[in-house]
């Protein structure tokens, strides 16, 4: 039984000398979700009015409970003692059907009445005496947002009064219990809350807005890293359409204002990881045939976290949160072994359309099949993942360097083309491919000595003055200087 739990049951409540049954609305007898909102109202003005010098909401030692709210409650838990109907409601609620019986979910009834008995500021002061750390018992926790959850869900003016209540502090309190069990149902309120509303959107994109999407971000990198130590990434699947829309909210910041917003490198860290776990779980034996938000959530956090590294690692971008810290945001990443990463994604990735072309004809002539490839799972997937590596490569010797090392060079070459797949690769592709050659003599000499061999023309290419080949060993194609 949880912290909270005990202190309801063992507290030294009097119960009043017994009245008639009569002073109990009809209507509370009927619901629990009722009753209990009767009961939690008292017990919410209870700790409303019991502060403790040291700051802790507690209740008092001793207070009686009056029978108009009593008796619904015995009622609701069959039972005829308040500590039996508070062990009954608490054993009820550990299973997902008693949880259901008890919140009424879907019910319009309940769902006003919860808003009428300002049931949605009583659950906000309960939460706020709560000792919110990552290491309690999230079981209460989980259970009041799973109320807002559904509350939330019944109309526009419920999810008002909801934010009211709990953006940004609650959300914020909440958001840093480094918890899957409280941090989903969270994004679901949050998500709820905020789609189709643009003054709530505003808020998310305002500076309380971004500490409670960062701190969620955390939280999703923490437990991901603690599951993914202990199973097999490719059975992980922690993303879904609150936590993508969240990420997009945040790259939306990050571009609308590149340049003001101070990023922290432990962030771009967290971010790194979640497009690492994102990747594990993506099946990318399907083309994307949309751009983002594509639908998947899988996919759509891998859109958004690439898109966010991107404006990260762009020259003049974000600023560090702290100027005396070595390196900066793109060192730090590419510490964590950003530009392997990358580098890997896209050599395993089809080639573009235009080089595609150009191997099915050489193939034919030669009586010879490529290789398996990945494919793009969404369209653009391709070009932000070569924005990225350009912009970590802009006047960045070491990773000039990584690239070459990596035998990068010739596959940033093959991205300097149109595809109508990535829209604007082949700038990207020229921009990368101008910083990894820019002040690097060994860049340049490697592009210098290309040698041809068998090489096909492809009119789009050659107005590059580069011609595809394809390695007789590897069955890869390479561009290669046409003169």
């Amino acid at each position: 039984m949880s912290r909270f739990s005990n202190l309801l049951i063992h507290s030294n409540i009097q119960l009043p000398p017994p009245e008639p049954s009569s002073v109990a609305a009809p209507s509370l007898h009927r619901s629990p979700a009722a009753a209990l909102l009767s009961f939690g109202s008292f017990l919410g003005t209870a700790i409303e009015e019991e502060v403790e010098s040291d700051g802790r909401n507690l209740l008092a030692p001793n207070f009686s409970v009056p029978n108009n709210v009593l008796v619904p409650l015995f009622i609701a838990s069959h039972s005829s003692t308040l500590n039996e109907a508070l062990e009954c409601l608490i054993e009820t609620a550990k299973s997902s059907d008693g949880r259901l019986y008890l919140a009424s979910k879907g019910e319009i009834t309940n769902q006003n009445l919860f808003i009428e008995q300002n049931g949605v500021e009583i659950l906000s002061t309960i939460i706020s005496s709560m000792a919110l750390t990552s290491g309690l018992d999230n079981g209460i926790l989980r259970m009041l947002l799973q109320v807002l959850g559904n509350v939330s869900l019944a109309s526009e003016q419920h999810r008002l009064v909801v934010w009211r209540h709990f953006f940004p502090l609650g959300f914020l309190d909440i958001a840093r219990v480094q918890s899957n069990e409280t941090c989903d149902p969270l994004c679901m309120i949050i998500y709820t809350c905020s789609e189709g509303s643009s003054e709530r959107s505003v808020d998310l994109l305002s500076d309380q807005g971004m500490d409670i999407i960062i701190e969620i971000i955390r939280t999703v990198t923490v437990v991901a890293e603690a599951e993914n130590s202990d199973d097999n990434v490719s059975q992980i699947n922690h993303f879904g359409a609150q936590q993508a829309f969240l990420l997009r909210i945040l790259s939306e910041i990050l571009n609308e204002w590149i340049g003001d917003i101070v990023v922290p490198n432990e962030f771009s860290s967290c971010i790194f990881q979640i497009l690492r776990n994102a990747v594990g779980v993506v099946d990318f034996n399907t083309r994307g045939k949309s751009s983002l938000p594509t639908g998947s959530g899988d996919i759509d956090v891998i859109g958004y976290t690439l898109s966010i590294l991107r404006d990260i690692s762009a020259s003049g971008g974000p600023k560090v949160a702290n100027q005396d810290e070595k390196g900066d945001a793109v060192d730090t990443l590419v510490s964590a072994g950003l530009i392997k990463f990358l580098i890997t994604l896209l050599r395993d990735l089809e080639p573009p359309a235009i080089i595609r072309k150009a191997m099915i004809h050489n193939e034919a002539k030669d009586g010879t099949t490529s290789q398996l490839f990945k494919y793009c799972p969404y369209r653009g997937f391709r070009r932000d993942v070569v924005a990225i590596i350009g912009n970590c490569s802009y006047r960045k010797k070491l990773v000039q360097d990584e690239i070459r090392e990596l035998d990068g060079i010739l596959l940033l070459l093959q991205q300097c083309v149109t595809d109508e797949d990535n829209p604007f690769l082949r700038e990207w592709g020229i921009w990368s491919m101008r910083n990894v050659l820019e002040g690097n003599t060994e860049n340049q000499q490697l592009v210098a000595n290309l040698e041809l061999q068998g090489s096909v023309d492809v009119p789009e290419i050659a107005g590059l003055g580069l011609r595809v080949e394809v390695d007789p060993k590897t069955r890869r194609p390479k561009l290669v200087n046409a003169s």
